[in-house]
């Protein structure tokens, strides 16, 4: 049974949120605020965390930044659940290293399916040796590449889709695909696996 941390200082939404995770046969972990949070997810080491951004005593980006310093934890899949018109808050989230975002309320399946997601990706990483570095896009500049359109490239190739792309870069949605179309005509590639197929090529020559 994978365990789920939830942090969440709204009561009602965390029950709910714990209530539905019980339905699917998850172990669910509930933390009131960051600080707690923190603590539980190095006691209890969940395969999965769900985070609330703006929260007292200590707030999700806080909580990300805490996990991402501790080698044990900065591995465990990371989605962040953020009101609308955090773009902010959400973009500076997502560039320290988060997994995914929801914007609550969220919707059952939405919630469920995303967590369902993360975890599959998480296990086939695991299950590979090679484990492509992201914290820069630096790399991906020997492709020709524009710096806007290697750090887009960076995200695409971590999953993520255009309107992601947009709200993590501080960008429209009209220029990330312009530079997915560079991209996609700098690399000779037509689909968004081929092209992330090149970036871990790239990635993985640094580690050889």
């Amino acid at each position: 049974m994978k365990k789920i941390l939830v942090i969440e200082d709204e009561p009602e939404m965390r029950r709910n949120i714990v209530a539905l995770l019980r339905y699917y046969e998850y172990a669910p972990i509930e933390a009131e605020n960051g600080r707690k949070g923190v603590e539980l997810a190095r006691r209890e080491r969940p395969d999965l965390i769900l985070c609330d951004v703006m929260m007292p005593e200590l707030d999700g980006r806080g909580v990300l930044q805490a996990l991402q310093q501790d080698a044990a934890l900065a591995l465990i899949p990371f989605v962040f659940l953020t009101a609308k018109g955090d773009k902010g808050d959400l973009r500076s989230g997502m560039n320290l290293g988060a997994d995914d975002y929801l914007t609550k309320p969220v919707a059952n399946a939405d919630l469920v399916q995303a967590i369902e997601t993360r975890l599959r990706r998480h296990q086939q990483q695991a299950k590979r040796e090679f484990k492509p570095d992201f914290s820069s896009a630096q790399p991906l500049l020997k492709l020709g590449l524009t710096p806007r359109a290697a750090e887009t490239l960076l995200w695409l190739s971590q999953g993520k889709t255009n309107p992601d792309i947009a709200t993590i870069l501080g960008i429209t949605e009209s220029t990330v695909k312009k530079h997915v179309q560079e991209i996609f005509e700098k690399l000779g590639v037509e689909t968004r696996g081929a092209a992330t197929v090149r970036t871990f090529e790239v990635l993985n020559s640094l580690q050889q």
